[in-house]
């Protein structure tokens, strides 16, 4: 329930940014080349590393989940302008949705970390669960974000920010029935890894500095990856 309120929050957040949306893009896009490079990859390091098995993989399956997010979006913008290239730097309501669905899978998995954490112990799952809702109010910024970037009206922003607080909250309730094969775990986290890659430096950056370049958009950048840098060494 705390990742729930702490996503709704950033959402919230966001909401409120108007025109200094482009330095909450800035910081976006940090926290999500963060989430990849100091949390998914070296969970695939290390989860590869108990199962014996070299990384080859999951980084296969990264790179197919960048792939399958950048073909998706061309499909989509040739199949509403008949072309693959489009005005306002390739901004579409559909693909705004596909982003934040991704990011919505994301926290669902979030929560599986939460639910499996707890699994091991106690004091695993309280470790798990700082580190996840310390990233969670900026997920909640993310949705909410990519959504707008989009052209996206706010009451569909505000259904996929509600989607992405519940995931968390489903996915941690899930492991109470279910448990996740070892085996698949490190392909999930090499698809979704790509899925954030590719939203954080194909879709957000290039619009971060489509107009005029800040200064302070670069350093959000920066401090976007460092909080979660922090945040993994903390959990670590």
């Amino acid at each position: 329930m705390l990742a729930f309120l702490t996503t709704m929050a950033g959402g919230a957040f966001a909401f409120r940014a108007g025109e200094r949306l482009r330095l909450v893009l800035g910081f976006t896009a940090g926290v999500l080349l963060g989430v990849v490079a100091f949390d998914v990859l070296p969970e695939i390091v290390e989860v590869n590393g108990r199962l014996g098995r070299s990384i080859e993989v999951s980084m296969i399956a990264l790179v197919a989940g960048f792939l399958a997010f950048h073909a998706a979006e061309k499909l989509l913008l040739i199949h509403h302008h008949g072309e693959e290239e489009t005005d306002a730097g390739h901004r579409h309501p559909t693909i705004g949705v596909l982003s934040a669905s991704a990011l919505v899978g994301h926290s669902y998995l979030d929560g599986l970390g939460i639910g499996f954490a707890f699994q091991v112990s106690a004091e695993t799952g309280l470790i798990v669960t700082l580190a996840v809702l310390a990233h969670d109010f900026a997920d909640g910024m993310n949705t909410v974000s990519l959504m707008l970037l989009h052209r996206n009206p706010a009451r569909r922003a505000l259904t996929m920010l509600a989607l992405d607080g519940v995931a968390p909250v489903v996915g941690a309730a899930s492991t109470l029935v279910v448990r996740l094969p070892p085996e698949a775990l490190p392909i999930y986290l090499g698809l979704f890894g790509g899925f954030l890659l590719y939203i954080g430096a194909a879709e957000i950056l290039p619009e971060v500095h489509s107009g005029r370049s800040s200064r302070w958009a670069v350093a959000l950048t920066g401090l976007g990856a460092l909080c979660i840098y922090v945040v993994a060494r903390i959990s670590r």
